[in-house]
């Protein structure tokens, strides 16, 4: 009876640790919807964002076009524990940090150096078919640009 028990408790555990993961609301590859999207002139254009866990930490890998038009391509691997991570493959920032506000809520902050680039929000609608960021940050002009981007989970 006991080893039934303990064996049931490492199941029901193992299923809870697994829709756990599963049911987090990022994770995937989201394609951007540029119809969606309002997005500066002259600004990076992020058209994949794939979103996997590793480990305790969460990977998000970038493809896209730069602000030069040029192919893109970008890592950050960290937590949702709003502490700065490196990035690497982007020659316009070095560090990331990423905070959960809520199952379908993220705010981030970008940086180069000890130099904020940028901050915003992410959101996934309540479906889960739709995430949306919404970023400010100032170009080299010394404008404010704000950007609002639409993905579709794919």
């Amino acid at each position: 009876m006991k080893t039934r028990t303990i064996v049931l408790t490492v199941v029901v555990c193992f299923l809870a640790v697994t829709l756990g993961y599963a049911a987090d609301a990022f994770t995937g590859t989201w394609k951007l919807n540029e119809a969606k999207s309002k997005l500066a002139a002259g600004t990076a254009k992020n058209s994949k964002v794939v979103y996997e866990n590793v480990g305790d930490k969460v990977k998000v890998t970038i493809d896209g076009t730069g602000g030069d038009g040029k192919p893109m391509h970008n890592e950050w691997t960290g937590k949702w524990d709003g502490k700065d991570y490196p990035v690497t493959g982007d020659p316009t920032s070095d560090m990331r940090s990423v905070k959960k506000v809520d199952d379908r809520t993220l705010t981030f902050t970008v940086k180069k150096g000890a130099k904020t680039l940028a901050t915003g929000k992410v959101v996934v609608s309540a479906d889960g078919k739709t995430r949306t960021v919404t970023a400010e940050s100032t170009d080299t002009k010394g404008n404010k640009v704000s950007n609002t981007a639409v993905y579709d989970k794919q």
